[in-house]
């Protein structure tokens, strides 16, 4: 301390420490108000950068107010240079969380952009957060005169242990990785592996993906088996699909009328009903003689996998509804069966006859 403390340095500590505070609430207020401006708008990454400065504003204000105070004191060069590296520290930790929100809510807000409302990839988020935080650490480090270049030779040496030691784990973050840069699977598509599992792609996280089912189940499958199976995308490489109903009509049937009549059932299917696609064009294909009606296969289009159930559903009620009106048959599947009976004779066996000879009495 190279001089007295006096009643005016304490004063001008406290003037400057009180504006750090009135500054840090104003700067929040201000952050408050700016944030019901931007959810007005239709992109989500300006709510997130507000939420995540009006975090760092209040810090910084209270920091700078510290600053001037503890440079107004008549403090010695060691407390003043702890006081300063206290200071930034702080702020440096303040830095790094708001950044790590910031850039991991940029990147929830472009994964749930390219794969729809109901799906996230929580991996990306995570290995942001990661990265982010582990630099504001070594940046820390290296302000409080830690040097960072034998921890991160310690890091390297000991990375193959980690390595053997999280094998699976490892294994499992590559192949999640892998799923979403090949945009194989995206969140939002609904698929079906060969082993049976089915459902929606609700999350792909650093060591599962978690697929919801129809019945509102959640299946969780790693990411190393999902990379390496046999699977079907409904989504891929467009989300519409074509939805076949097989029907049949009887033999005395006029082809062309059951043909018109259908296609005119499939495109009010297709204008009315919720998923369905109104420019679809109607396709009717008679494709087999059956045993007691003439057999065709109706093509539908639904405008992604869930749809189909409701447009069958529809459909089938209106082509019957429509069927009966125009009085074409869909007979049920009939069988004749003769039977002969074969006319058999009755031989009656004839008794087997015995004589018996009665034998003399002995003579005496």
């Amino acid at each position: 301390m190279n001089r007295a403390l006096t009643l005016h340095d304490l004063i001008v500590a406290g003037i400057a420490v009180a504006a750090g505070l009135v500054a840090g609430l104003l700067l929040r207020a201000a952050m408050r108000w700016l944030g019901e401006r931007a959810r007005r708008t239709r992109w989500s990454g300006d709510d997130v950068i507000v939420d995540a400065v009006r975090t760092l504003a209040p810090w910084a204000a209270f920091a700078a107010g510290v600053a001037v105070a503890a440079a107004a004191l008549p403090l010695t060069s060691r407390v003043s240079h702890n006081v300063s590296r206290t200071l930034t520290v702080l702020l440096i930790l303040v830095a790094t969380l708001t950044a790590a929100r910031v850039i991991t809510g940029l990147v929830k807000s472009l994964a749930q952009s390219r794969s729809g409302v109901a799906g996230s990839a929580t991996i990306f988020v995570n290995i942001t957060r990661v990265v982010v935080l582990a630099m504001g650490f070594l940046v820390v480090l290296q302000t409080l005169g830690i040097s960072v270049a034998p921890l991160l030779t310690a890091l390297g040496v000991g990375g193959l242990a980690v390595a053997l030691a999280l094998q699976d784990t490892l294994a499992n973050l590559f192949a999640g990785v892998h799923i979403l840069a090949s945009k194989t699977v995206q969140p939002g598509d609904y698929i079906k592996l060969s082993s049976g599992e089915e459902g929606y792609v609700v999350d792909i996280n650093w060591r599962n993906t978690v697929v919801e089912q129809l019945s509102n189940n959640l299946v969780i499958i790693p990411n190393n088996r999902l990379a390496g199976t046999n699977m079907t995308n409904f989504n891929r490489p467009e989300q519409q699909m074509s939805v076949l109903v097989q029907v049949g009509v009887g033999y005395d049937s006029d082809l062309e009328h059951v043909e018109r009549v259908t296609s005119e059932v499939v495109e009010s299917v297709m204008r009315d009903i919720d998923g369905g696609v109104p420019d679809h064009e109607p396709a009717v294909r008679f494709h087999t003689f059956g045993d007691s009606r003439i057999n065709f296969t109706v093509i539908l289009r639904a405008g992604e996998f869930s749809d189909q159930y409701r447009i069958k559903h529809e459909f089938i009620k209106r082509l019957h509804q429509r069927y009966r009106a125009e009085g074409i048959k869909i007979p049920a599947p009939t069988r004749t069966v003769a039977v002969q009976q074969a006319e058999t004779e009755a031989v009656l066996p004839i008794p087997h006859q015995r004589t018996v000879t009665p034998s003399r009495p002995a003579t005496p």
